[in-house]
């Protein structure tokens, strides 16, 4: 695991994170399930499989920020604008059909994901607020490549398929982003929680990362190539 370097002098707490996490955020957008996907090469039911091992860690980080929602620091970063569980819940209806709860389970990545958000998301903020950074500012972000990507693949009518990226709350993804990075760099952390809080923004990576792993693993398109 990478070992974050100490904050340059008056660096902001979101750039320093950034700037330590940034080798790990890069690695997990360049797996080979991910390049397949934004070439695309990858079949519909294997983006299906993606959005279903989406659906796991979902429902365990918009339970973690229920409980947190009015925690003094964790609650700063809760926001209705970003909940996804009801979006992925229509885009497996419409990719995978009505049924769509008997077709998927988690993968062995998705498992230890899953793992790792019970053990830090509910009673510990900063580990909370690592996830969530983790994975919401990478949907405002790269998440809207993905989703034209999966447009032009899948000839997606309407969103159809791709709600998981579309944030009707949010108009303008680059002020929210904006203000959840000043958020960041005004909660009252010392600097062994800020080294905590990085750490565990890593794990993150590294976790979503072996997701998508297994989801080459798992895919349709690899085993067929």
């Amino acid at each position: 695991m990478s070992t974050p370097r100490e904050p340059e002098a008056d660096e902001k707490f979101s750039s320093a994170m950034k700037r330590a996490t940034w080798q790990d955020h890069t690695a997990a957008e360049y797996t080979a399930y991910m390049q397949a996907l934004l070439d695309g090469r990858l079949i519909r039911d294997d983006y299906a499989d993606m959005v279903a091992q989406h659906y796991f860690a979902y429902q365990v980080i918009e339970a973690a920020a229920e409980k947190l929602k009015n925690d003094p620091i964790a609650g700063k970063f809760v926001s209705d604008g970003l909940s996804r569980v009801p979006a992925l819940e229509e885009d497996l209806a419409f990719l995978l059909g009505a049924d769509w709860c008997d077709k998927i389970e988690p993968n062995e990545g998705t498992k230890q994901y899953v793992a790792r958000l019970h053990e830090v998301c509910f009673d510990w903020p900063g580990g909370f607020v690592a996830h969530h950074y983790t994975r919401y500012l990478g949907d405002l972000s790269g998440g809207q490549v993905i989703r034209a990507a999966a447009e032009r693949a899948y000839d997606l009518p309407d969103k159809r398929g791709v709600q998981f990226y579309v944030f009707p709350k949010i108009p303008d993804k680059k002020a929210f982003k904006i203000a959840y990075r000043d958020a960041l760099d005004q909660a009252h952390w010392d600097d062994a929680e800020r080294a905590r809080i990085i750490d565990e923004v890593i794990k993150a990576y590294h976790l979503n990362t072996q997701v998508l792993v297994e989801c080459g693993r798992n895919s349709m398109t690899f085993q067929g190539s």
